[in-house]
């Protein structure tokens, strides 16, 4: 079954950008395994150093940051990390070779301690700079995807909205207002922003859609707008990614199950708020809710999210390095562990000699 795509948003679309060139669909190239997760490896934790930050609302990261043990998800810079985070077992139609997968939901969205009874979201970040040591170019067509599945409609949070977010970190160049006393005027400077595809649900009807229904949007137009690409025919799993072209253009992906993308599932091809990607940090998730102390985010679940780079010889370069240090670091523990067994073991028996 493929996506119900909206010919006239489509076309919209199509009339928004010019021609794009050279598509890149997401699973193309080397895959980057030092970054991204599969969930199989036992004693999976994420450690939350608790309370979460809120940047984006008050200005304060209350750090230090939430973690997972495997340091391959951290919380985010603006926003704390999703409240539940657990291992389960791969839900029936998952990929084949996948046993285990992440279900995740928030509560206590926004600001530490406070209810605001408004939507608010947390964010799960993809590790990429903070172990690789690098960002990504366009000109290495970075490209990410994940599965991830979407509960029947009676475990929907009740509320029409923003659920679920799949999301780049990218940068660019722009004009900016100077800042500084007695600043004026405007200077180019690097300028954050996050495109991505959005996970709307119906819990009641609107003019597109029945009750318990649900469509993508994307992150967004020329001038950064939101707008519906396409209605969700199923729940149950979904394959999202994103890729960025050398040209600095984002590509957004789609289709229900778990099987590879094709050309075929392109949502739409953007230059969201007419940037130019100059710079891709990593991608990540979002989990919305109310946050009134009482409601939970829906239940979704994650698995796989992946790196590719179709140019990858600069970052396998950062890879090596990694790892060397790594398998140095563990040696070098491994060696003071052995040398701290004899030396206790030297103790024990010049013990019983002495006696």
């Amino acid at each position: 079954m493929k996506v119900l795509v909206c010919p006239q948003l489509l076309l919209m679309s199509m009339l928004m950008v010019a021609p794009v060139f050279a598509q890149v669909v997401p699973g193309t190239g080397t895959k980057i395994d030092y970054v991204g997760d599969d969930f199989e490896e036992p004693g999976w934790e994420f450690v939350h150093n608790m309370p979460k930050g809120s940047h984006e609302n008050n200005e304060r990261r209350n750090g230090p940051s939430g973690y997972s043990k495997n340091r391959r998800f951290i919380e985010g810079p603006e926003r704390g990390q999703p409240d539940h985070m657990q291992i389960i077992p791969t839900p029936a139609g998952g990929l084949p070779h996948s046993k285990n997968a992440l279900w995740v939901s928030t509560l206590h969205s926004g600001i530490p301690g406070q209810n605001t009874r408004t939507v608010e979201q947390d964010d799960l970040i993809v590790s990429c700079p903070s172990r690789l040591g690098t960002s990504f170019r366009p000109s290495e067509s970075p490209n990410c995807m994940v599965r991830v599945y979407f509960p029947e409609v009676d475990r929907w949070e009740k509320r029409n909205g923003p659920h679920f977010g799949f999301r780049l970190g990218c940068s660019t160049t722009a004009e900016q207002e100077r800042e500084g006393f007695l600043a004026f005027g405007t200077e180019m400077g690097p300028e954050p922003y996050w495109p991505g595809i959005w996970v709307h649900y119906r819990h009641t009807a609107d003019q597109r859609g029945p009750a318990g229904s649900a469509y993508l949007a994307v992150r967004g137009d020329n001038r950064g707008r939101d707008f519906r690409v396409a209605e969700m025919e199923q729940f149950g799993w979904w394959t999202f990614g994103i890729s960025v072209t050398p040209d600095g253009r984002i590509h957004y992906y789609a289709s229900p199950g778990v099987d590879p993308l094709t050309p075929q599932d392109l949502l739409t091809s953007q230059t969201p708020y007419g940037f130019n990607a100059e710079r891709v940090s990593s991608f990540f998730f979002n989990f919305c809710n109310v946050n009134d102390g009482r409601t939970w985010s829906t239940p979704v679940v994650i698995d796989d999210p992946e790196m590719y780079l179709v140019n990858a010889s600069r970052v396998m370069q950062f890879v090596q390095r990694k790892e060397a240090a790594e398998a140095k670091r563990q040696a070098y523990a491994k060696r003071r562990a052995e040398m701290m067994a004899e030396r206790n073991a030297r103790s024990q028996n010049n013990s019983r000699s002495s006696r």
